[in-house]
């Protein structure tokens, strides 16, 4: 009787065992996408900050250089970044990977990892 009623509380033990592995899973889990929800939220905020200032900047640049319209702004900060962009390339540190014009691009790229 004694080896029964051992059995029965090892059952239960394992059962309330399981159960919190469980609740601590799908609490995990909760977490993990609030957390990428709301970086989700920043990103998209810090986005809108950008573009409220670029919208700003192109307003008064356009204000205060008569002649000057807002494709003329545009066109200038696109080109700083280009300038950016390949400043940051020349610095080094990166891979550049130069694709052929077959559209065969999966090869191009595993054949950039290989070395060739």
């Amino acid at each position: 009787m004694n080896d029964i009623n051992a059995a029965k509380r090892l059952k239960e033990s394992a059962y309330a065992r399981a159960e919190g592995e469980k609740i601590l899973k799908v609490k995990r889990a909760e977490a993990e996408a609030e957390s990428m929800y709301l970086s989700g939220v920043g990103v998209a905020r810090q986005r809108k900050a950008i573009m409220l200032g670029l919208k700003d900047s192109i307003v008064d640049f356009s204000h205060s250089v008569s002649g000057a319209s807002a494709k003329d702004v545009m066109d200038l900060l696109i080109l700083n970044q280009y300038f950016d962009t390949l400043q940051q390339v020349g610095q080094g540190g990166g891979k550049v990977v130069f694709l052929t014009d077959n559209k065969d691009f999966t090869t191009s790229i595993m054949q950039a990892n290989a070395g060739h």
